[in-house]
């Protein structure tokens, strides 16, 4: 049996929007959204903010700052390291974050 293309799409976009409400998850397992929002500043930038601002050639760095903070970029409020993200985690942290432009 075939499937038709209606379906594969709607199969697609159900696993695209778990992936997204898992790094959601993910997000709020590692305390990411004491400081941050998706679509307002908290402490820290939104992350629609952030995505507007970078894109995927600035992964690496990201994911860096995920895990050892960063400060200047956003204003006098510097972001904490956080040693509860292992590099797997911050490279998926940021491309949910990238992928909500």
């Amino acid at each position: 049996m075939k499937a038709s293309p209606v379906l594969l799409l709607i199969g697609a976009g159900l696993m695209s929007a778990g992936a997204a409400q898992a790094d959601e998850a993910l997000a709020k397992a590692k305390n990411c959204l004491s400081c941050h929002a998706v679509d307002k500043k908290v402490v820290g930038p939104s992350y629609k903010d952030v995505a507007k601002k970078y894109s995927a050639k600035d992964e690496a760095m990201l994911a860096e700052k995920v895990m050892k903070g960063g400060k200047g970029v956003w204003g006098p409020v510097p972001m904490p390291p956080n040693p509860s993200v292992k590099p797997d985690e911050a490279d998926k942290l940021v491309k949910w974050i990238l992928s909500l432009k």
